[in-house]
């Protein structure tokens, strides 16, 4: 991935999305090959030390702190900084980018609804100040209106500079977002290119666009 892109992976039940999510991020350790991040191995650290150097993920399903509030939950997504000053005005930022955290700053996370839910998710990762941002099915579970409007916040995301791995089943619209797009078929690339020909390709329209 270049700075700043956004790139998706799409592929079937079982193609290795989120397990590849899950290794970059050192939830689990590679069998072969290496994880680099500016020409360093992140394979040599643990996942919270890869969160410190700038790779963060935003799990499928959420993972929120239900017994905790909307903002002790972000305050839990800034552990690894220690400039309160920084993390407060990250703060401000994440509030700007989702209004209704705000609002709800004191609501338990477990109340929350679904796409709120992944509104602070996003948010909580968002406090780490991340180099690169894996979102692992952002959109699994939400009514279509919330779809649409987590996919405008990817897009200021995108606009923002930030550089995000994006899985998603929702093929068709994670290529209208992303920049570039890898096919996963069995845990192997199968096809790569830019999202505008991936999008044009007869092979993914069929399997994963839904065209006949």
């Amino acid at each position: 991935m270049e700075e700043g892109e956004i790139v998706t992976l799409i592929g079937g039940n079982g193609a290795g999305k989120s397990t590849t999510l899950n290794t970059i991020s050192g939830l689990l350790k590679p069998r072969r090959g290496s994880i680099r991040l500016n020409n360093e191995n992140l394979g040599n650290f643990k996942a919270h030390e890869i969160v410190a150097k700038g790779v963060v993920q935003v799990p499928e399903g959420r993972r929120v702190f239900g017994r905790l509030t909307v903002l002790e939950n972000l305050e839990m997504g800034a552990f690894t900084r220690p400039s309160r000053s920084e993390i407060a005005q990250t703060l401000e930022q994440v509030f700007t980018l989702f209004p209704r955290l705000k609002e709800r700053e004191s609501q338990l996370a477990g109340t929350l609804s679904g796409g709120e839910q992944q509104m602070l998710a996003m948010g909580r990762a968002l406090m780490a100040k991340p180099k690169v941002l894996l979102l692992d099915e952002p959109s699994m579970g939400l009514a279509p209106v919330l779809v649409d409007s987590i996919f405008d916040t990817i897009r200021k995301l995108h606009a923002l500079g930030t550089t995000i791995l994006l899985v998603e089943q929702n093929a068709r619209m994670a290529l209208q977002v992303a920049d570039r797009g890898y096919v996963l078929q069995t845990g192997e690339i199968i096809l790569t290119d830019k999202a505008t020909a991936l999008r044009e390709n007869e092979s993914v329209q069929k399997a994963y666009l839904g065209v006949l």
